[in-house]
C-alpha cells in the first residue's frame, strides 16, 4: 500500500525547501519531489530582504546560511552616471538583520536542506519527475518516473506518492500547474536579459561592493555582489540581438571588458544564461487539495528584488495553516485565506516591480532623458511601503495596524538562555505581552494558546536586551500583541481588560467560530 503523507512537495528550490522544512519542524509527515538528482548549486536569486531571513532562521541554521553574505547598498544610475535612486544598506532592520542581504543562495539552500534531514520526518525524493496527479476526498497520489538528467526526459522507473496536500513550488514552468489545467494572467511586461555569475580572481573592488543598475538607454545593465567574493552581472539584450549570440563566451568577456573593465585575469564565469524576465499571476492559487506557490504562483521582474522572497513568503503563510488544518485545530476553510492574503500583496509588489522594470529598460533616448530629468528634480515620489495583508487571518475591527510585521530582538529569558526571539519561542504564535498575563487571562485561555502552540512573552519577567519589543508596544499602545507564526500582526490588546477578547478572537479566526462561543 502506497503511505499516505501529510504534505507533498513539488520543487526543491527555495520556496519547496522553506516549506518542507517548516512543515518537518513541526512533525509532519512529508515527501519532496524535485526531478533534479541535487541542489542546483549556483545562485539564481542574490538579494533576500530581513523578513526572508527571518523565515531562513526558522527554516535552517541562519548563521550558517548567511555566512558569506553582506548587506546590501542598491544605487540606481543614468547613462551619464548619475544617481537617480539610492537604496541605504541598513545595518538591521526590525526583524534583526539587513534589511537588503546579498546572499549566496547554495549555502543558504544548504543550511536548509541539512536542517529538514534532521527531522526525521522529511523524505527527500530527488531525481524524481512528476507526471501526473488524481485527487480524491481523502488525499492526492502523484505518479513519479524517474528523471534523466542527460536526456532531460522522464524515462525512467515509475513510482507514486499519496499525500493529503499537495505544495506545488515547482517554477514558472509548473508542471503540476499545467495538469491542474490554471492559466495565467500577462501583465505585459517581457524583456531578455544576459546573466553572468563570477567568482573574483582578486579582492572585490569596492566600487562592487554594492549593487548598481545602469538605466543607459543605450543598453541597460546592472551588477551585484553575491556576498564578499561572487559578482552578478546582467545585461539587457537589445533587438535584433539573439539568444544565441548573447549566450556565447565571447560576448560575455566582450560586455565585461566594455562595461567594467574586467576580464579572465579579474573573474572566473561561473554561469552564463539569457533569462527571460516576465510577470505573470496564475488565475487561481488552490484546486481541490493542491497549492500553488513560488514561481509556480506568480513571477515578477527582478528589479524590487521580491521574487523569492514573495515564494518564502508563500512558504510561511501555507505552512501554519497546513499545520493547523492537519492537527484538527482549524477547519479546511482556513486554508482558502491563503490565496486572499498572499495574492493582493505579490500583486502589489508585481506591479512596483514593473514600474521599476520599465525605468531599467528605457531604450529611447529622449524617454530616458526626460525620465532623468524628472528623477534628479525630485518629482518621482518613492515608491510605497510593502503593503500590509487586508483580509484573511487577522483581528478585525480595531485601529491596530494588523497584517504588518512584528519585530524580532533578542531576549534573555529567566533561566539565563539568551538569543533571538523566534530561536527561544518555537515557531508558532507568540504573544507578547508587557506584563505577566497570567492573571488576565486565566487558566482555561492559557490552555487554549498552549493547543494553539503559542508562546507566551511577558516583558516583565524576561530581558528585553535591545528594546525593540518594549518599544513596539509602546508604538502600538497597546499592553501585548499576537503575532502569527509568519511574522504578521494578528491583533493587540489596549489593555489588561481586552487579553481575553484578543485571545477569543483568535481562537475563532483559527476555528470558525464566532467569538464568544465555547470550542
Amino acid at each position: 500500500m502506497t503511505p499516505l503523507y501529510d504534505v507533498a512537495v513539488v520543487g526543491y528550490g527555495p520556496t519547496g525547501l522553506a516549506a518542507a522544512s517548516l512543515l518537518g519542524r513541526l512533525g509532519h509527515r512529508v515527501v519532496v519531489c524535485e526531478r533534479w538528482p541535487g541542489l542546483y548549486g549556483l545562485p539564481r536569486l542574490t538579494h533576500i530582504d530581513d523578513e526572508t531571513a527571518r523565515t531562513v532562521q526558522a527554516a535552517g541554521d541562519v548563521d550558517e546560511a548567511l555566512h558569506d553574505s553582506s548587506r546590501c547598498q542598491y544605487v540606481w544610475v543614468n547613462g551619464k552616471g548619475e544617481i537617480l535612486v539610492n537604496i541605504p544598506a541598513n545595518p538591521e532592520g526590525p526583524m534583526g538583520y539587513p534589511d537588503h542581504i546579498s546572499m549566496y543562495q547554495p549555502d543558504v539552500e544548504s543550511a536548509i536542506d541539512k536542517r529538514l534531514r534532521a527531522y526525521g520526518t522529511v523524505d527527500v525524493r530527488q531525481g524524481w519527475a512528476v507526471t501526473g496527479l488524481d485527487q480524491d476526498d481523502d488525499a492526492v497520489t502523484l505518479r513519479l518516473r524517474g528523471w534523466n538528467a542527460d536526456a532531460v526526459c522522464a524515462d525512467g522507473p515509475s513510482d507514486e506518492v499519496r499525500a493529503r496536500h499537495v505544495i506545488a513550488a515547482d517554477g514558472s514552468r509548473s508542471g503540476i500547474r499545467e495538469l491542474l489545467g490554471v492559466q495565467r494572467q500577462d501583465l505585459g511586461f517581457n524583456e531578455l536579459w544576459l546573466n553572468i555569475d563570477t567568482e573574483w580572481l582578486r579582492p572585490q573592488p569596492p566600487e562592487f561592493a554594492r549593487g548598481t543598475q545602469y538605466c543607459d538607454p543605450a543598453r541597460g545593465h546592472m551588477t551585484i555582489n553575491i556576498g564578499h567574493t561572487r559578482q552578478r552581472f546582467e545585461f539587457a539584450v537589445l533587438p535584433g540581438e539573439t539568444r544565441e549570440e548573447m549566450a556565447a563566451p565571447e560576448t560575455a568577456w566582450r560586455l565585461l571588458r566594455q562595461y567594467h573593465d574586467l576580464g579572465p585575469d579579474d573573474v572566473r564565469i561561473t554561469r552564463r544564461l539569457v533569462y527571460g524576465f516576465e510577470a505573470r499571476i496564475a488565475t487561481r492559487w488552490r484546486t481541490g487539495r493542491v497549492f500553488l506557490a513560488g514561481d509556480a504562483a506568480h513571477t515578477m521582474p527582478p528589479y524590487l528584488g521580491q521574487g523569492a522572497c514573495s515564494g518564502i513568503r508563500d512558504a510561511t503563510n501555507l505552512a501554519w495553516k497546513l499545520h493547523h488544518v492537519l492537527g484538527g485545530l482549524s477547519p479546511d476553510a482556513l486554508l482558502d485565506t491563503y490565496e486572499s492574503e498572499r495574492r493582493p500583496h505579490v500583486t502589489a509588489l508585481t506591479h512596483a516591480a514593473i514600474g521599476l522594470g520599465k525605468v531599467a529598460n528605457t531604450h529611447d533616448a529622449e524617454a530616458a532623458a526626460a525620465r532623468d530629468a524628472a528623477f534628479l528634480a525630485g518629482k518621482v515620489p518613492p515608491p510605497p511601503p510593502f503593503p500590509p495583508l487586508r483580509d484573511g487571518v487577522l483581528r478585525q475591527g480595531t485601529d491596530a495596524p494588523v497584517g504588518t510585521l512584528t519585530p524580532q530582538g533578542r531576549i534573555r529569558l529567566p533561566d539565563g538562555r539568551s538569543g533571538r526571539l523566534d530561536d527561544l519561542t518555537g515557531y508558532g504564535f507568540t504573544l507578547v505581552a508587557a506584563e505577566d498575563p497570567t492573571a488576565a487571562l486565566g487558566p482555561e485561555r492559557l490552555a487554549r494558546l498552549e493547543r494553539l502552540g503559542c508562546a507566551v512573552v511577558a516583558l516583565d519577567t524576561v530581558a528585553d536586551l535591545d528594546g525593540r519589543h518594549g518599544e513596539y508596544l509602546r508604538q502600538l499602545g497597546a499592553v501585548a500583541y499576537l503575532a502569527r507564526p509568519d511574522f504578521v500582526l494578528f491583533g493587540v490588546a489596549a489593555d489588561s481588560t481586552d487579553l481575553g477578547a484578543l485571545v477569543d478572537d483568535l481562537d475563532a479566526a483559527l476555528s470558525g467560530t464566532p467569538a464568544g462561543v465555547a470550542v
